[in-house]
């Protein structure tokens, strides 16, 4: 079953009934909680019932406020994602740091290996440059080779002119796709019963989530990819939508073809599991992403 991301633009009060989310604006319409696996409030102009929050929360649903520029501002998840949470969080204490460093190693690897395919299509000399450092990955990246791929990786991807600091429409939908997939594993990671603040890497006292930052990594390409293909265009409705999309498009995950929301479920519950010392960590637990999307959003 495929799920929903489910993006709110205009004035309208959302409520609960039976199972439903009940959207009233010029029109009523409904949408089984079930099937809903984020919810994405754009506007400020809604209004949501308290039962519904609840509903929401029961079923895992992840939901993203934004303010009035339509950017992403906080999201909800409930307080307990798990029966077990007591358990899991003293597990998460103790996750061994030989452990945190195999996986942090296995992330860097992965994520510059994404970042040489996508340059690829803008400077293959540079993809190749980046690529070697591959196996120059240390455990816990000592070296900081993600550093160094990264400095090459922005300067000739989108230009030599190039910032991250820069105010900039580029800039602007980066941060925007980055959100999307940072509240995405926000919502996984405490629905496993484990707590956002606590990295394996990302270890900022302000950060509420170092462990979602750790995680998402070798997700952020699939962002960097739309942002590529947009060029210069102006950071609008229709561009938004395209990021929004990230979540359904299709990836090869674990030798196995998902969306992408269903890939970073399987795989949070693959690294946790891994860190817990339940499993082994292979390299195959990366992943490739394709030109498909599923027809799965649904715009009110």
């Amino acid at each position: 079953m495929e799920f929903r991301t489910v993006v709110i633009r205009s004035k309208c009060k959302l409520s609960y009934k039976d199972g439903y989310l009940i959207v009233r604006g010029d029109e009523v319409k409904t949408i089984h909680i079930s099937e809903i696996h984020s919810l994405v409030i754009e506007t400020t102009m809604a209004t949501v019932t308290a039962y519904l929050v609840c509903e929401l929360m029961k079923n895992k649903v992840n939901v993203v406020f934004c303010d009035e520029r339509r950017n992403p501002v906080g999201e909800l998840h409930p307080c307990y994602g798990s029966n077990d949470t007591a358990r899991r969080m003293q597990e998460q204490a103790e996750w061994p740091s030989a452990r945190k460093s195999i996986l942090w190693q296995s992330i860097v690897r992965q994520k510059i290996r994404s970042q040489g395919r996508l340059l690829e299509k803008a400077d293959p000399e540079a993809a190749k440059k980046i690529m070697g450092y591959i196996e120059e990955v240390q455990p816990a990246d000592t070296t900081n080779r993600e550093g160094m791929a990264a400095k090459v990786y922005f300067n000739r991807i989108f230009g030599s002119g190039f910032a991250r600091e820069i105010k900039s429409d580029r800039n602007a939908a980066l941060n925007y796709g980055y959100a999307i997939i940072l509240s995405t594993f926000n919502k996984e990671i405490v629905a496993r019963g484990f707590c956002t603040q606590l990295g394996i890497h990302h270890h900022n006292t302000f950060n509420q989530f170092n462990l979602s930052c750790d995680l998402m990594e070798l997700f952020r390409c699939l962002v960097d990819d739309v942002v590529l293909q947009q060029g210069d265009a102006v950071f609008d409705h229709e561009y938004k939508e395209k990021l929004l999309d990230v979540l359904n498009r299709t990836v090869q995950y674990n030798r196995q073809h998902m969306a992408v929301s269903t890939a970073i479920t399987r795989y949070v519950r693959y690294a946790t599991d891994y860190l817990s010392g339940k499993t082994e960590w292979e390299e195959c637990m990366g992943f490739h992403y394709e030109d498909t999307a599923n027809e799965t959003d649904c715009d009110v």
